[in-house]
């Protein structure tokens, strides 16, 4: 790829920022990437309850930034605020890629009983129903089992990363009794199932590598029809 391809990121915190740059030159050797963070912007969400207009305009107004810096794609990293991101997409002249729809798509096509697993409720309930859009898309039938890791993000939060990765392991021990496979709705979580040792009793799936295994998809493709 190109010296001058830029792949901008946006973050709804600090927390998505080292794994998907670490991935980057594995991944998308020589591309440019970009990382623009606000977390006001899941902290607004959280506080809501679900993605406010406001928080969808200044979502846009990052993403449109990063257009005008010259990216050649946008990743959203944030689940939160995937729903929003479709929203923008068509206000785009680049493709817009987002973190986790690599790991859905993984998820039905090998499971029927899916776990969802998230430590912020506003990542949670997007994740399913993004979920659940691939299988309707896919006809594909399947059984959606939720686990909140309740006080594990603000363990995070605080830097008390122990108790974090303990909430989160005993939360996936607990829903890995019920279904085939587990799905991560946050980037954070992915830690836990890296973990050398764990014994989480069924696959874990985690968004950063497949997703960023997706924007080199996508951005292959965009720039052979570019040329």
């Amino acid at each position: 790829m190109s010296a001058q391809t830029t792949l901008v990121i946006v973050h709804t915190g600090p927390v998505t920022v080292q794994p998907l740059s670490a991935l980057a030159p594995e991944l998308i050797p020589g591309v440019r990437v970009v990382n623009l963070v606000d977390d006001s912007l899941l902290k607004d969400t959280m506080a809501a309850g679900h993605v406010t207009p406001e928080v969808t305009r200044r979502l846009a107004q990052y993403m449109m930034i990063g257009q005008d810096m010259g990216a050649t794609m946008i990743l959203n990293a944030c689940s939160s605020v995937g729903e929003a991101a479709d929203a923008i997409r068509p206000l785009l002249a680049v493709p817009l890629v987002k973190i986790d729809v690599a790991m859905a798509e993984r998820a039905v096509a090998t499971a029927r009983r899916i776990g969802v697993a998230a430590t912020v409720q506003t990542t949670l309930d997007p994740t399913v129903r993004l979920i659940e859009r691939v299988a309707r898309d896919s006809g594909k039938q399947i059984e959606v089992r939720r686990a909140l890791c309740e006080g594990a993000f603000e363990a995070l939060l605080a830097g008390r990363t122990e108790e974090h990765d303990a909430i989160v392991e005993q939360a996936l021990i607990g829903l890995a009794k019920d279904v085939d496979l587990i799905v991560l709705a946050q980037v954070s979580m992915g830690r836990v199932a890296d973990k050398p040792g764990g014994s989480i009793g069924v696959p874990v799936l985690t968004s950063p590598r497949l997703g960023m295994e997706r924007v080199a998809e996508t951005l292959r493709g965009h720039l052979e029809r570019a040329a």
